[in-house]
């Protein structure tokens, strides 16, 4: 949180704000007066950093299909084996999110919702799906399924990934690493 008026707001501040109001609030909540108020900045704090909403909603967008997806994906890479990849992703997806202010899953949920009304919004989260199922068929692949099957299993497994969260039941909405192992064996080969 930012303290007094002095205190200088980066554009990574007001990017990281405007984040979590989307995801607790919703769209209509990414006003500039109110998070200039909520950050205890004034609104020349905003103009300083973007040119007027649509700049910075639209660098929203872009931060959040990096964080979201891309840094996701260079994380696997990085950090994991080809065998070791598609169970990492598995075990990121369904053995539960921390719940923090800030998740993956909720951001999702915001965007979603906020895409049904605007085109630009759903033209986004389109391309963060696509890029996501090719990202889990290229996983798929390097496991040995071929081409065409890996493309109909991502599409299934992403398709569970979003349906996860409308489980009512709570004790659904992660499973254990036996589960993640066994799912992850199942879409192999």
């Amino acid at each position: 949180m930012v303290g007094p008026m002095n205190d200088r707001l980066t554009k990574s501040d007001w990017i990281g704000h405007g984040l979590r109001t989307l995801a607790a609030h919703g769209p209509s909540a990414l006003k500039i007066g109110a998070m200039a108020a909520e950050l205890h900045v004034s609104r020349g704090s905003f103009y300083w950093h973007f040119r007027d909403i649509a700049d910075f909603r639209s660098r929203l967008l872009e931060s959040w299909k990096d964080w979201a997806t891309q840094r996701v994906i260079r994380e696997l890479e990085a950090d994991h084996d080809e065998p070791d990849r598609l169970k990492s992703l598995l075990s990121r997806a369904f053995s539960g999110e921390p719940r923090d202010d800030l998740s993956i899953r909720s951001l999702d949920k915001a965007l979603r919702a906020w895409a049904i009304d605007d085109d630009k919004v759903a033209a986004v989260v389109a391309s963060v799906d696509a890029d996501r199922m090719a990202f889990i068929s290229k996983l798929l692949e390097e496991s040995g399924v071929e081409s065409q099957k890996a493309a109909h299993r991502a599409a299934f497994l992403y398709w569970a990934y979003l349906g996860q969260p409308i489980v009512i039941k709570s004790g659904l909405l992660s499973s254990t690493a036996a589960a993640i192992d066994d799912i992850s064996d199942l879409f192999r080969k």
